[in-house]
């Protein structure tokens, strides 16, 4: 999709938000889809805007409803709480929703928020398969709503600043290399003990479109271990680091990927790879090499290293150090909070109809290497996309 075709539709939108948000002052009622961990915390940076009103809480867990209402709901306030989204995206007092539900359930959940009319902030990855990526850019094109993805460094100030002072301007020279670290997640490493179902838990409705499979505590509380429901390290890390490279590079798919990893020390019933190695390569001519594991190894720095001809990038979320072959190294350093600066995209382009800093297009192409790196490792063969850019193939 076109620059243009965004602008004209953050023209629509913003007279379908002044429909719905009379004054300007008025703050913005929105719904938590999914309470779990990452849904409160996004919400949080949500509501310190002072510009949110936390409307619904909607979870399937009712565990998980009342962790968010203790952790986000002023003393006073009651939210709506249900376990259904369809009640959620029926209230009036919901103008947008966060959704930060598994990653299987985003495209019928956002799907469905579109056509009610809502605003939404997805959190990432958007997609949980490759097929998934037209079908959210249609469904946002048609809805003429806002649609925010959480890849939330487009919204920093300082990989602006990086984009526009060294890649614009070839301070790198040509760049060969792009490496992309982050390790060490000690809520991946849990050791998760067989419970019952809980009787506040919708164990169908977490399901969805998945498979069907009988209730396992495991498959709830720790969905990341299962390609059912998301793809491990490859989407929950590798979305954001890609993102961040092919941005920066000005391409928005790579060609070719190769995968390798395992479980070397989890076997705990899980199936996503507890340790993950890819190469992404790039018509460009430079490859993007990514690693990462679950296990407590020391991260040196969490973040993408670009090499050049001329010169070196490491860019993290607390800033970047450029070193020119020649010259003076630059030492950029950020305290800016990303969660904030992102939701604050957000709600600028619901209200005033501001381009979101990373709209659907953005969130799709984030995920195009995570698919090809996550079909490279399970067919442990290099794979590519083919020459329509629609399907994923292996090279013979």
């Amino acid at each position: 999709m076109r620059r243009r075709d965004f602008i004209v539709g953050a023209a629509a939108f913003t007279a379908i938000s002044r429909e719905r948000i009379h004054g300007a002052n008025d703050r913005i009622g929105m719904a938590l889809i999914g309470g779990g961990r990452r849904g409160r915390e996004v919400m949080k940076a949500h509501l310190s805007t002072g510009r949110v009103e936390l409307s619904c809480i909607c979870d399937v867990y009712d565990v998980q409803r009342g962790r968010a209402r203790e952790a986000l709901a002023k003393a006073g306030e009651k939210p709506y709480e249900t376990t259904a989204i369809e009640d959620a995206l029926d209230r009036r007092d919901v103008d947008a929703v966060l959704i930060a539900s598994p990653d299987h359930l985003h495209l019928t959940q956002t799907a469905a928020a579109l056509r009610a009319g809502k605003h939404v902030y997805l959190e990432k990855p958007t997609t949980h398969d490759f097929d998934d990526g037209e079908k959210f850019i249609a469904a946002v094109k048609a809805s003429g709503r806002v649609l925010q993805t959480g890849t939330q460094q487009r919204s920093g100030t300082h990989y602006r600043q990086a984009k526009e002072d060294i890649f614009e301007r070839c301070k790198l020279g040509q760049v060969i290399f792009a490496r992309a670290v982050w390790s060490d997640f000690p809520w991946q490493r849990r050791k998760i003990e067989p419970q019952p179902r809980p009787a506040g838990l919708q164990w169908e409705r977490f399901i969805g479109p998945a498979k069907k499979v009988p209730f396992e505590w495991v498959r709830y509380d720790a969905w990341r271990y299962f390609p059912d429901y998301g793809g491990g390290l490859l989407a929950d890390i590798l979305t954001h680091w890609a993102d961040v490279a092919q941005w920066m590079m000005d391409e928005p798919a790579p060609e070719s990927a190769v995968a390798t990893g395992g479980i070397y020390q989890l076997r705990d019933g899980r199936v996503n790879p507890d340790t993950v190695n890819a190469i992404l390569q790039y018509k460009g001519g430079w490859n993007l090499t990514f690693e990462s594991t679950v296990l407590p190894i020391k991260n040196e720095r969490a973040s993408v290293f670009f090499e050049g001809t001329d010169g070196t990038l490491d860019i993290a979320r607390d800033g970047y150090i450029f070193r020119p072959n020649k010259g003076v190294s630059q030492v950029v350093k950020s305290t800016e909070n990303l969660e904030v600066a992102h939701a604050t995209s957000f709600l600028d382009a619901v209200k005033n109809g501001a381009l979101p800093s990373a709209p659907i297009q953005i969130g799709v192409e984030a995920c195009n290497p995570v698919h090809l790196a996550k079909a490279a490792y399970w067919h442990k063969k290099r794979m590519r996309f083919d020459a329509d850019g629609k399907k994923i193939v292996s090279e013979e």
